[in-house]
């Protein structure tokens, strides 16, 4: 698995959605670059520690698609430009522009409920690769991914009553998923700052790494994801997502259709033979 370029349509797509730039040129914006099978979305926005702005918001989707089209591509892992901070929120630098009345709310609130599907709708693993701030919004946008890998001075925290702000019900029965009733209360009641042990211990985190080595101990666990099988991990990512819903509303012949996909592949031949010889299998997605 090598590095590639995403098509130029898509790239302008993703372009087109980048507001005008700042007085001084800088534009806040979604980097899409795929390697070793990874495909990485990176939050650039370091002048405000990663802010999601709404052209971020809106740029998503459309990263989205890109991965869930390319073969290349067999983990989705999201991250924060340069070590300062994962996502620290919305970029509230820009609501008294974006924000300011209930027809621009509702706006704005569409393309993070858009965001948010889309990463929540990806077929292929995703995982929040955090460090050092993931707060608010880059909570929200982290508890959307399947796993969280998170360095050991990162800081969590959800400020919305700080702030005024009302939480979708998406985002809050996420966190209830994930961490429990009682601690999603005390994160929004509260609005209190957790350290990554305490994150980890109630959930909110799936693993934790030293800050020294971070990023080469974050790229060896997607290396981990990224060299299984496609097909099986893409069959365990739907019966889990299954088994999370209502047992009225649960329908397994998805499910069930891509476990005989399984089976049926070139790449269960490829992981018996590599196992009789003793060697990496190298799986195709087929």
């Amino acid at each position: 698995m090598t590095s590639m370029t995403l098509p130029a349509a898509l790239s302008a797509r993703l372009d087109a959605a980048i507001p005008a730039p700042e007085a001084d040129g800088y534009a806040p914006r979604i980097v899409a670059t795929v390697e070793d099978g990874i495909g990485w979305m990176t939050f650039s926005n370091p002048r405000r520690r990663n802010a999601v702005t709404l052209g971020m918001w809106k740029q998503i989707p459309l990263v989205c698609e890109a991965f869930e089209a390319a073969p290349e591509v067999r983990v989705v892992a999201l991250r924060g430009e340069g070590e300062a901070s994962f996502v620290s929120g919305a970029d509230i630098s820009e609501f008294d522009r974006v924000r300011s009345t209930p027809a621009d709310v509702a706006s704005y609130d569409v393309a993070g409920k858009v965001a948010g599907a889309a990463i929540l709708g990806l077929k292929k693993p995703t995982v929040a690769v955090i460090r050092t701030w993931c707060i608010g919004g880059g909570l929200a946008t982290a508890l959307n991914c399947d796993l969280r890998f998170a360095a050991e001075n990162t800081r969590f925290a959800v400020p919305a009553a700080r702030l005024g702000l009302g939480y979708r019900y998406a985002g809050i029965r996420t966190l209830v998923d994930i961490v429990g009733a009682a601690a999603a209360r005390e994160i929004f009641f509260t609005a209190r700052q957790y350290d990554a042990e305490e994150a980890l211990r109630m959930g909110l985190i799936s693993r934790t790494a030293p800050v020294e080595g971070f990023e080469a101990a974050a790229k060896e666990y997607l290396a981990q994801i990224a060299g299984n099988a496609p097909l099986t991990v893409a069959a365990a990512k739907m019966a889990i997502n299954v088994a999370l819903e209502d047992k009225a509303e649960r329908d397994l012949s998805d499910v069930e259709a891509a476990v005989a996909a399984c089976f049926a592949s070139e790449d269960y031949e490829e992981g018996r033979r590599a196992f009789r010889e003793k060697r990496k299998p190298q799986f195709k997605g087929r």
